[in-house]
Formats: C-alpha cells, sequence, structure tokens
C-alpha cells in the first residue's frame, strides 16, 4: 500500500515539473495569432492595445473585474468574454469614428484570468493561476499532490455556470491513475474549485 502511495506522489511530482517547465517556456509573447484567437479574454488579463499612426488610443491596459477596458476617445468597451479578434473588430469599428482606415493590433502580454481554486486535503491548497490548459490531476500536482488524510475517489470539481447555477463534477483519481482513464481527467475552466475529501 505504502509503495502504491510513493508511486501515486511520483507521479503528481513529475507532472507538477512537467507543467511548471511548459509554462514558463510558453509566454503570451510565444503564442501564435491564430491561438490568440482562441483564447477567451478575462478580468485581470494584461493587453497591448496599438492603433497605426495614433499613439494617443495605443497602450497598455488591465481588464477590468467587471469585464471592461478604457481607452482614450472610445471610452468603456467590453472585453471579458471576447477572443482577441472579436475585440480587433470592436475596437477597429469605435476607432473608424475618429479615424478612417483604422488599424487596430492587439497582444496578450499576460494571461491573469485562468485562476482555479484548490481545497481540502492536498499539500497546498490555494489559488493558482494557470497559463495553459490543465487537467484536475495536473492541477492537484501544482498543489503538491494529496495529503495523508485525502480520500483518492473523493475529488469534486465545482463549476459555476452563466446561469449562475453550480456544478458538481465527481472524479475518481483511482480509476484515471490506475485504470488509465484519462477521459475522466476533465480539462478545467477559469474559476473552477477542486476540492478534495
Amino acid at each position: 500500500m505504502e509503495f502504491k502511495i510513493s508511486r501515486l506522489f511520483l507521479l503528481f511530482k513529475v507532472v507538477a515539473i512537467f507543467i511548471t517547465m511548459t509554462s514558463l517556456s510558453a509566454t503570451a509573447e510565444d503564442v501564435s495569432g491564430q491561438q490568440l484567437q482562441e483564447y477567451i479574454i478575462g478580468p485581470e488579463d494584461v493587453l497591448e492595445i496599438s492603433v497605426w499612426k495614433n499613439q494617443d488610443i495605443s497602450r497598455e491596459v488591465r481588464v477590468r473585474p467587471d469585464g471592461k477596458i478604457s481607452l482614450p476617445l472610445i471610452g468603456e468597451i467590453g472585453a471579458a468574454g471576447l477572443n482577441v479578434e472579436l475585440l480587433r473588430k470592436t475596437i477597429t469599428e469605435r476607432v473608424k469614428e475618429y479615424q478612417g482606415g483604422a488599424v487596430v493590433s492587439i497582444i496578450v502580454k499576460e494571461i491573469n484570468s485562468y485562476k482555479i481554486f484548490i481545497l481540502g486535503e492536498v499539500a497546498r491548497p490555494g489559488v493558482f493561476i494557470l497559463k495553459a490548459k490543465t487537467s484536475v490531476l495536473q492541477a492537484l500536482a501544482l498543489a503538491g499532490g494529496f495529503n495523508q488524510f485525502a480520500s483518492k475517489n473523493k475529488v469534486v470539481v465545482i463549476r459555476s455556470r452563466k446561469d449562475g447555477s453550480t456544478e458538481k463534477i465527481r472524479i475518481n483519481i483511482n480509476e484515471i491513475v490506475k485504470e488509465g482513464s484519462m477521459d475522466k481527467d476533465i480539462i478545467l475552466i477559469p474559476q473552477d474549485t477542486i476540492f478534495v475529501h
């Protein structure tokens, strides 16, 4: 039994090292334009907005907690929930009122909105800011793995829905690790909470 626990702990350590290495080597500046179009902007993300031949509007902005950004002349714009391309088109339309033929580009400088919360029987519970798609098993590795009181078959992901309700997704880590059921190791989305009993 102790050998199985140490193997599981070793697996968590390896996954944590892999995630740390990949998140350090892939910054927002390394991501191609195509991948950025798929990224959904969220609160606290930092964007560099450039309007060709207009330094007054061009600037670096942080998405506010209400999901909006503010730019000179054009005012407030909702950014959270949009991908980079949709936000670029929205800003372009607003800039056209002041400058015909506006060319707008957006770079995601910092990804800060992909936060998850890990609570319960883990080595290091807390808030984690992710830089890439992360599964439950990988997130648990970031939290240092299970402590000695954890029930590996009683992990719950609490996910908020758009309608304000919550969904509880039960995860059995033993099934994922022992049986190789990787399809049960779901990808986390921003604001997910993992609770380990």
